[in-house]
């Protein structure tokens, strides 16, 4: 396992060492070098925004591989209506830390008539600022995009035989996202780090609300996102400062007592409370 420093808000930088386990995928930013002539990096390199008010030059890339069906989460911050045209995700089998400076100005079709490269564009109606967006590739190939109302097919024949990175273009009227994190959905739900919701107290017993986090569970009559991961059988209603909300109020007790770590990535847990979801 190795030891990783999480941003744990959306808005402000709070750092939180953790090992991560094996449910984590790993810390996901943008990459810090191969960034559009017209994006600032900010909040961890989880923040890009265009810098001055143009529909091109702002491509960015993520800062590490992602897998087949992990769903890259993002939010459009700002945008602006000088332009046509909207967002623009895919990904590509090249590198960032290999490409050259300047990047292209678009990745369509600068990038898109490269090998190598996927990508397309969003419809406006699905980029207003504050929507929040997942996309990712089937292990078929395919690209897909949803929204919180609807999903749909954006291409198909990605090339999967090499590691890919997710790409993406903050074009025409985008001005600025947030990468909120990823995740791959299944019998257990895995998630990258850091966590996309703010932590606002280091005390579990002045926390509270719902997250849906990394769980293991049969076919109970709680939901898969409810379930305690110790006893697995009542619901889980205890926010751990690291994010996770896993525990019952009766295993929580237990687990600071006898371990003091949360189950899920071995954050120390200082003390135990809880409010019934």
């Amino acid at each position: 396992m190795r030891r990783d420093s999480c941003n744990t808000s959306s808005v402000t930088s709070s750092e939180a060492t953790h090992r991560c386990g094996l449910l984590c995928l790993g810390p996901l930013t943008f990459h810090r070098q191969a960034v559009g002539d017209m994006v600032r990096l900010s909040q961890g390199g989880r923040l890009a925004e265009k810098t001055k008010n143009t529909f091109r030059n702002g491509l960015v890339f993520s800062s590490r591989t992602v897998k087949t069906q992990e769903r890259i989460r993002l939010r459009v911050e700002r945008d602006s209506f000088n332009w046509n045209g909207a967002l623009r995700v895919g990904f590509t089998n090249v590198s960032p830390s290999s490409r050259s400076l300047p990047l292209p100005s678009m990745a369509i079709p600068d990038l898109t008539n490269r090998p190598g490269h996927w990508a397309a564009a969003v419809p406006e109606s699905f980029c207003p600022a504050g929507t929040e967006l997942e996309f990712w590739v089937s292990s078929s190939g395919s690209m897909y995009i949803s929204n919180n109302s609807s999903q749909g097919k954006l291409l198909t024949g990605v090339d999967l035989s090499q590691p890919l990175w997710a790409m993406i273009d903050i074009y025409g009227q985008t001005s600025s996202i947030l990468l909120l994190g990823s995740k791959i959905k299944g019998f257990c739900t895995r998630r990258s780090c850091p966590a996309p919701e703010p932590i606002t107290s280091p005390d579990v017993s002045s926390l509270s609300g719902s997250t849906d986090d990394c769980i293991s569970c049969l076919d109970m009559e709680i939901s898969a996102d409810k379930v305690c991961v110790v006893c697995m059988g009542r619901e889980a209603s205890v926010l751990l400062p690291c994010g996770h909300q896993c525990l019952c109020l009766r295993c929580s007790s237990r687990v600071c007592q006898q371990f003091g770590t949360c189950p899920l990535c071995r954050h120390k847990i200082s003390s135990t409370g809880s409010e019934e979801v």
